[in-house]
């Protein structure tokens, strides 16, 4: 509005405000009323501001080059709350690029959602699936994002329910220590919620959710049912159990069904969720892993050059930050390098991302070197794919490729397209996609064989809702899309 004036603007900005907060309220309603998760080109909506909201139609708009704006969303999700309508994850922002190419052809807002979303309409597209409970073995990094992840998407419980947390803990005070560590992060910000603890229980009170706090030296030491909990999925983020066999101690358990490494895994699937995960059928198989950060950030996207261009061969450099079994200061460590501070230093590492690659799309990993380096930040890192590839292409190509993947087909919730001029790594930190592709970084050399793409990913929340889509799909709680 550049001829406006500030009256005018004024009044603009208040009414799409208004807009924003009626969009908030229907988000909610079909939350918690129908179970329906609403997102905008896979960005969470649930508990947004309504500037976020505003602010997330303003990159719809530039990422589908269409009008997409609160007005057309608001008057969309309102329409859908008569509906009856199953259980279901939903893409507020395919349906009103498909409203805008349809226009009043439909007719109205729910005459065109009644035609969107047939097979979403009716009892007889509904089926109930059963809530699966949760434990958290280990509440590291990882762990206590899980335990924001898994309360905040809890909705009415019908599909991930976390029930307990295992630490190897004793003494007093315990309880208020982890209670302590879950309400404030240092890199991810204050739990949006309530948490309390409960040392007589030992428990967590977690938005009025009781989570039991256990205290085991060996995981098959634990009776989970004395607990109230059953056939439960075990979520391991210690680290310490990495093989089958050892991962196997969990199913000794009482009360425990499946088992799922946040690490990489041997002898058990390894699976990057959008990618590997129909290979596996959870039905006959009771352990898996969900491999590493690094894997997940750079097989989705290895998967949509390879498909479309084929990677002859390459190398992949991963500028990480510092993790927890690095030194703060010099000190003895069985790796030298990593013995050195890792608040001072950049350190060159090893990194198994060739071996994992394979493991994800097999004959493909042999094809690349790899090394890391760790470097001093807490969070937010950086891969960089040097490939060659079969077929010629150019920067305006390969960025609309990967454009398209974002936006469409079985990888939407994996790679977030980033058009921003200036990317850093704080940037990135709480992104959903455990791939965020830098379209202005990306390198064409003039033959049109060789390119240089530049993911970022979040190494701890992008990789932690990638855990939390894996565990869902281990648990067959998932839910119908519409993206």
């Amino acid at each position: 509005m550049p001829n406006s004036s500030y009256e005018e603007m004024v009044q603009h900005r208040i009414a799409h405000e208004k807009l924003a907060t009626r969009s908030i309220k229907a988000i909610n309603d079909l939350w918690y009323d129908k179970g329906i998760e609403m997102v905008l080109f896979r960005n969470q909506l649930i508990d947004k501001r309504a500037s976020e909201i505003l602010s997330l139609h303003n990159y719809a708009h530039k990422m589908v080059g269409k009008p997409i704006d609160v007005e057309a969303t608001t008057a969309l999700l309102e329409a859908m709350l008569p509906l009856d309508l199953c259980p279901a994850r939903m893409d507020i922002g395919r349906l009103a690029s498909e409203w805008l190419e349809i226009g009043g052809k439909a007719g109205s807002e729910i005459a065109f959602l009644e035609k969107q979303l047939t097979g979403f309409l009716g009892p007889e597209n509904y089926t109930p699936t059963q809530p699966k409970d949760v434990v958290l073995y280990g509440f590291g990094r990882i762990g206590r994002l899980l335990a924001r992840e898994l309360i905040m998407q809890e909705g009415r419980g019908e599909q991930l329910r976390l029930r307990a947390i295992v630490t190897r803990d004793k003494g007093s005070g315990m309880a208020e220590k982890r209670a302590s560590l879950l309400r404030v992060d240092s890199v991810h910000g204050a739990f949006p919620g309530i948490v309390e603890a409960d040392e007589e229980n030992n428990a967590l009170i977690i938005d009025g959710h009781m989570v039991h706090l256990i205290t085991a030296q060996q995981p098959e030491d634990i009776d989970y049912t004395k607990y109230g909990i059953n056939n439960a999925l075990v979520i391991d983020n210690t680290g310490a159990f990495r093989d089958k066999e050892a991962l196997g101690r969990h199913l000794k358990s009482k009360g425990a069904s499946k088992v799922l490494l946040t690490a990489p895994g041997k002898g058990v699937p390894n699976i990057v969720h959008g990618v590997n995960q129909t290979m596996f059928n959870p039905a006959e198989a009771d352990i898996f892993s969900a491999a590493s950060c690094t894997t997940n950030a750079i097989v989705p996207v290895l998967k949509v050059v390879n498909d479309l261009l084929g990677i002859e061969k390459g190398h992949i450099e991963t500028v990480h930050a510092f993790t927890n079994d690095q030194n703060l200061v010099d000190n003895m460590h069985s790796k030298y390098r990593r013995g050195r501070s890792a608040a001072t230093n950049m350190v060159i590492t090893e990194t198994g991302a060739g071996s994992a690659i394979d493991k994800a799309i097999p004959g493909l990993g042999s094809k690349f070197t790899s090394n890391a380096i760790r470097v001093p930040v807490p969070d937010g890192s950086l891969a960089i794919l040097n490939l060659q590839v079969s077929k010629h292409t150019t920067l305006e190509a390969i960025n609309e490729i990967m454009r398209k993947a974002a936006l469409e087909g079985d990888l939407v919730e994996q790679i977030n397209y980033s058009i921003s001029n200036e990317l850093v790594s704080s940037d990135i930190i709480g992104n959903s996609c455990p791939a965020i592709y830098d379209s202005k970084a990306t390198l064409v050399h003039p033959d049109g064989m060789s390119v240089v793409l530049y993911v970022w990913y979040d190494n701890e929340y992008g990789y932690t809702r990638q855990v939390m889509r894996l565990s869902k799909y281990i648990a067959q709680v998932q839910r119908k899309r519409y993206y």
